[in-house]
């Protein structure tokens, strides 16, 4: 598998990269083994977890398949901390919380470093300066080797990463924002996607597939084995069931026929190619699933296969993004 830098970092991973948020909850131990083996034989680096994935159980799981079936040297973990299970308080990015729950992410993962340390979310009630200089602390001390963040809006990422390159050498230079991007949620394309290519920042797209919906599993109802007929996952995936996002999926299945390959292939070259992106982080159910997504590793979209899609599934961006004087 192709290798990308990681923003303007030194750091390489795979092009794609294997999500874990179902790992310890819907994926058991079997399956993960499956999955890892199946991604590390592919050539795959790029691990991405977080502390509350399976309240902590994906970690865990991660952490015992580690070296007993794929060496750590050859995988770049990448872990998240700053979401909690608190109603009052749903991110906390205090110092002294993410210091603690970066150890407790460490010992889950039987390891002594991450490669990549995300904060997961931005938290209003604590001055992003702490939040930041836990990340400064947490690099020094050798636990974390580079550092990222994940759901900031663009005036967040642009405020977070030029705090850190205000005193180059001291702070540390945030590699990577994760953030939901796909043909149904191209969102980020407003003022996120800018600032991380102005700042040298990579993207890692996560739900590349539309949470699951450019598949096409749903165009002729909800598969009683899908995300989309779980009470718990119903409500993640219902809002991109609509009118317009069928649209897209059916010019999804349309390239798909006319290339013949598969709407997921056709769904993640699409993300995986745009400007910025590093590296999409793909969930699988099982081995059969994730090798359909890394065989998208032979595909690139002719331009105006992409030139459609980018057009059936443009977002409706005006005041201040367009010229003001069109308008």
């Amino acid at each position: 598998m192709e290798q990308r830098y990681l923003g303007r970092t030194g750091l390489r991973v795979s092009r794609i990269g294997l999500g874990t948020l179902t790992w310890g909850r819907d994926t058991d131990e079997h399956d993960a083994a499956d999955l890892l083996k199946a991604f590390w034989d592919a050539g795959g680096t790029l691990v991405d977890t977080a502390d509350v994935y399976g309240g902590g159980e994906a970690e865990l799981l991660l952490g015992r398949l580690v070296d007993s079936l794929v060496p750590r040297q050859d995988l770049v973990i990448a872990t998240k901390a700053g979401n909690v299970p608190d109603p009052y308080r749903r991110v906390n990015g205090s110092r002294g919380h993410l210091l603690a729950a970066l150890d407790a992410s460490l010992e889950r993962l039987g390891t002594d470093y991450v490669d990549l340390w995300q904060v997961h979310a931005f938290d209003p009630a604590t001055p992003l300066e702490e939040t930041l200089q836990a990340v400064d602390q947490a690099v020094s001390s050798g636990r974390v080797r580079y550092a990222g963040v994940s759901n900031f809006c663009g005036w967040q990422l642009a405020k977070a990463a030029t705090w850190q390159l205000a005193t180059p050498g001291v702070r540390t230079r945030l590699a990577s924002t994760q953030m939901e991007y796909s043909l149904l949620q191209r969102g980020i394309e407003r003022e996120v996607l800018p600032a991380a290519l102005d700042l040298g920042i990579g993207l890692l797209p996560s739900s590349p597939l539309g949470r699951g919906v450019l598949t096409g599993k749903y165009r002729q109802g909800t598969p009683s084995d899908s995300r989309g007929a779980s009470e718990r996952l119903a409500p993640f995936v219902e809002p991109y069931l609509d009118d317009a996002a069928a649209r897209i999926v059916d010019a999804v299945a349309t390239a798909a026929d006319g290339l013949a390959t598969s709407p997921l292939q056709v769904a993640l070259a699409w993300v995986r190619d745009r400007p910025g992106v590093t590296a999409p982080i793909v969930g699988a159910r099982n081995a059969a699933q994730l090798t359909e997504a890394l065989s998208v590793e032979a595909l690139s979209l002719p331009y105006e296969i992409r030139q459609a899609l980018d057009d059936v599934s443009a977002p409706v961006h005006r005041y201040p993004d367009q010229d003001w004087s069109t308008l």
